[in-house]
């Protein structure tokens, strides 16, 4: 049964249609890109799915449930959390107390030593920061925060928003291996990213986005070989 089912999605804003029927399926244990250009409905569709945007039409089903019009609170209860866009950190909070502030769920507060731990482990940098204040912190230092924060929630599936914006080529490369580890822990993940050939070169299966819809989707590799894909979006 796949993780997470979004089936002829629409929504927007106002009376603007942003979303025209998007489609995808995540299955579970896996690293899923959703890719596309700016603009083209991406973090439309992640806010529709988390219950930040109500959808005019459509179903999200999550763990085998209808989850379309659950509140936000409720999903992330359930094991769905975001890691948005901007980071949107605690700035003047220690790196502790950030990632503390992630386990918030009733799952998570019972692990949060655990937890602790396994971020520690995963982000070396973040253990050597732990005392000091996030917004004093690099931009790279702060996406890794983000990332560690929606960790500690103890997620079913983690999405992440734009992982690489506004980064140095060497920092996104950082970041981007630190997925792979975070893959090899079974954790199911939804890669939300502009940089098209660096999540499908981590990534099990991708969907690629245009207008509101999803265009094109299957196996990452194969993607990263469509022509078209090659043509429009890695620059070959």
């Amino acid at each position: 049964m796949p993780l997470l089912e979004v089936h002829n999605l629409a929504s927007g804003y106002g009376e603007v249609q942003i979303l025209w029927g998007a489609t995808l399926s995540l299955e579970p244990g896996k690293l899923t890109c959703l890719v596309g250009g700016n603009g083209v409905g991406k973090t439309t569709l992640l806010r529709t799915v988390m219950g930040l945007l109500k959808p005019w039409q459509g179903s999200v089903k999550f763990d085998g449930q209808d989850i379309s019009r659950s509140p936000a609170y409720a999903k992330a209860d359930m094991g769905l959390v975001l890691v948005p866009e901007g980071r949107q950190l605690f700035t003047d909070m220690t790196v502790t107390e950030n990632l503390e502030m992630g386990a918030t769920n009733r799952h998570s507060r019972a692990r949060v030593k655990e937890n602790l731990e396994r971020v520690f482990t995963m982000f070396p940098r973040l253990k050597e920061r732990a005392t000091q204040k996030s917004g004093t912190m690099s931009g790279g230092e702060q996406q890794m925060l983000a990332v560690a924060r929606g960790i500690m929630a103890d997620p079913k599936l983690l999405i992440i928003d734009e992982m690489s914006l506004g980064l140095s080529p060497l920092l996104s490369l950082q970041l981007f291996q630190n997925l792979k580890q975070l893959k090899g822990t079974g954790l199911t993940v939804l890669l939300v990213e502009q940089n098209v050939q660096m999540a499908l070169a981590v990534s099990d299966y991708g969907y690629v986005m245009a207008q509101g819809k999803v265009q094109m989707h299957g196996p990452a590799r194969e993607l990263m070989q469509n022509q078209h894909i090659r043509e429009a979006y890695l620059g070959l």
